[in-house]
């Protein structure tokens, strides 16, 4: 008999921890596959755009970091950590090549609309791309050309999309989560929120415990 899991996660592209999550989630998911196969899993990606008040251009990433954590040793060391955490689920997280801390609700706009228009694959694939734009290769999230690119390499037509990316700076808020709110955070079956990039047997025995309470209730 097929058992259904709602799992929603709250996120934001610039968010390193973010990008680390979600290859948590994706261990947890191959896990629960292999051991409970008659599990039907709903994945439901729900932006929240940390920083809603940049430009529409963003600002650079450095400075921006730099007024944050106070010292360039600060940002060293913080910087350090991400890549040493993204390296355990197999990410290396290249800072040297990210030259503007996007606003990122062009971005998340498109991965809205594009939840309306292709399969789950073609979704998961698109967001990939978009976290490698952003940490691998240092692309400007925030650029409407960028974006469209990205886009139309994952499937999307320009003319589908391109009334998402506005020029004004405009926040995102799709009523799931408000902006400024922390990311990542994971939530099975309408459960609590479970926040934090938590490793993937943390999310895993969530998943088995919310599916408990079904056959609990």
């Amino acid at each position: 008999m097929k058992q259904l899991l709602s799992v929603e996660v709250f996120f934001d592209f610039v968010c390193p921890w973010c990008l680390i999550g979600q290859r948590h989630l994706q261990a947890a998911l191959l896990h629960l596959q292999r051991e409970q196969p008659q599990v039907q899993v709903q994945l439901q990606w729900r932006g929240v755009q940390l920083l809603p008040g940049l430009p529409a251009s963003g600002v650079p990433f450095h400075a921006f970091y730099l007024q944050r954590l106070g010292s360039e040793e600060a940002v060293r060391e913080r910087q350090a950590q991400v890549r040493a955490a993204a390296r355990v689920v197999g990410e290396d997280i290249d800072f040297s090549r990210i030259r503007r801390m996007p606003n990122t609700g062009n971005a998340h706009r498109l991965l809205q609309r594009a939840a309306q228009l292709l399969e789950a694959g073609q979704l998961e694939a698109l967001l990939a791309q978009l976290f490698i734009a952003y940490f691998h290769q240092g692309r400007d999230l925030g650029d409407s050309r960028t974006l469209l690119d990205i886009a139309q390499c994952c499937g999307l037509e320009a003319a589908q999309v391109v009334d998402c990316l506005r020029d004004d700076g405009s926040p995102f808020l799709d009523g799931a989560g408000r902006a400024g709110s922390a990311v990542p955070r994971f939530r099975f079956n309408q459960g609590p929120l479970i926040a934090g990039a938590q490793p993937a047997e943390v999310l895993y025995a969530a998943m088995t415990e919310a599916l408990q309470e079904v056959e609990r209730a």
